[in-house]
């Protein structure tokens, strides 16, 4: 007789290292995909805004209002291609499309002084920031479905330093580039490294769908509309609306007062594009610094709504100094630079290496229907819509004779009411409980029945 051997059960010692491993290749390789996101944004970054810097604060209410309007008419396209589409054409087709615009740019920068810094701020202005927020939040709204709420908050400071890399390596390839190739070639460095990525996300989500039983890949299905609809009837989506628009205020300030410093101090589009690389790569060594010391460790301990809380509280004490000692210069490490950097550097360096993980982890207890529709409707047509606010309260402000100080005066107020929110925000009703085992499967049929 012959005795056929059943093969071994597998043991839950194992089945734990085996879904460790899983989440260990997963989250270097969404890493590896969101540094290569970041390095191409953060390279055509300096490109754009040395067209605001060419022109100066009063034309950006045009900027961002001409971006709302095309964020309002894309967010029920980007419903549709999401209700009808699977996971992995919808990133293709997006990333593709941006990628090519890149290379489609190539030539008006090369003709820039003859088309005149206004008229292509304006277009390349709503490209640039339509990309940044498009193909950011859309892979956010990817890793919100590929990890549940307890590998979030694990995984996801991670994966932001992963774009912190990139988002520092940028600048340092700009840096280094400018000088050599001038401003139009960036674009093209620029679309080769979101060629990486896309290749990334999509090696990625092929694992994934192969590894999983769920129907994730899918089309979500739904209406449209709803990403504008569900604003009215989830709290969260509301409290993070309201974050949006008082939370990035603060930054946006900061951006407009220094679009009139470069304006009056930098005069060469090669100089401009120089002095705002070096703010970002300032900005984004401090969000990596936050990334590996104080943000995962917030995360674990405390929860995802304290990274809402504690970014809020930095802002209220950077206005205040601004209200108190002006915008004159200050000594950082043995260097002294003008105040409104330092503040742009602070309010920026939280919101990307403490706000953003800490709100994409929050994303991972809400449906998938929201965590694309919804979480993309507040991060473009919101965040602009909070951008135009700003821009033109400044501008009014400035008007009336309103100095820096003043306008740091109301944003201590703004402040006060964002550190309220974001607090709220976090402990929301209708975000389903948080999930601290390997396999996440409670919280993802929770978000499903809500």
């Amino acid at each position: 007789m012959v005795v056929f051997a059943r093969p071994p059960l597998e043991t839950p010692v194992n089945a734990s290292r085996t879904a460790a491993a899983n989440e260990g290749l997963a989250s270097t390789l969404s890493a590896l995909a969101f540094f290569f996101v970041m390095t191409a944004y953060y390279i055509i970054r300096p490109v754009r805004d040395q067209l605001s810097g060419a022109v100066g604060s009063q034309s950006l209410p045009l900027f961002y209002g001409s971006t709302f309007v095309v964020m309002l008419l894309l967010t029920p396209a980007f419903g549709a291609l999401v209700a009808h589409f699977s996971r992995k054409r919808l990133l293709a087709w997006c990333y593709s499309f941006f990628i090519l615009g890149l290379l489609a740019f190539v030539p008006a920068f090369v003709a820039q002084e003859r088309i005149g810094a206004r008229e292509l701020g304006v277009v390349f202005f709503i490209w640039a920031s339509v990309f940044n927020l498009f193909v950011v939040s859309l892979f956010w709204s990817f890793m919100a479905d590929i990890f549940d709420s307890g590998q979030a908050r694990r995984v996801f400071p991670l994966i932001a330093l992963g774009g912190m890399a990139g988002a520092v390596f940028g600048p340092l390839v700009t840096k280094l580039l400018v000088q050599a190739i001038g401003v139009a070639p960036l674009l093209m460095v620029s679309a080769a490294g979101l060629l990486v990525a896309l290749v990334l996300l999509l090696l990625l989500s092929e694992r994934h769908d192969c590894r999983t039983a769920d129907r994730s890949e899918d089309a979500i299905g739904g209406s449209l509309w709803a990403g504008i609809k569900e604003l009215w009837t989830r709290p969260f989506l509301r409290y993070m609306a309201i974050l949006m628009v008082l939370g990035d205020g603060i930054g946006t300030l900061a951006y407009a007062l220094i679009a009139d410093y470069a304006k009056v101090h930098l005069t060469d589009k090669i100089a401009r594009t120089a002095f705002y690389n070096d703010l970002d790569l300032a900005t984004n060594v401090l969000g990596a610094v936050l990334q590996l010391t104080f943000t995962r460790w917030l995360l674990m301990r405390k929860g995802a709504g304290w990274g809402l809380v504690v970014p809020s509280l930095v802002n209220l004490v950077l206005l205040v100094l601004v209200a108190l000692f002006g915008v004159g210069n200050v000594m950082v490490l043995g260097v002294m630079v003008p105040m409104l950097s330092l503040m742009m550097v602070g309010t920026r360096g939280f919101a990307y290496g403490m706000t953003k993980p800490s709100a994409d982890a929050l994303y991972t207890r809400v449906p998938r229907e929201t965590r694309y529709k919804g979480k993309n409707f507040v991060e473009t047509a919101i965040w602009r819509f909070g951008d135009v606010l700003v821009t033109s309260g400044v501008t009014l402000l400035g008007k009336a004779g309103v100095a820096v100080a003043g306008m740091a005066s109301i944003g201590v107020g703004v402040s006060m009411l964002a550190t309220w929110v974001a607090a709220r925000a976090g402990r929301s009703p209708d975000l389903a409980p948080e999930q601290s085992g390997p396999a996440g499967e409670s919280t993802r049929a929770s978000a499903a029945q809500a």
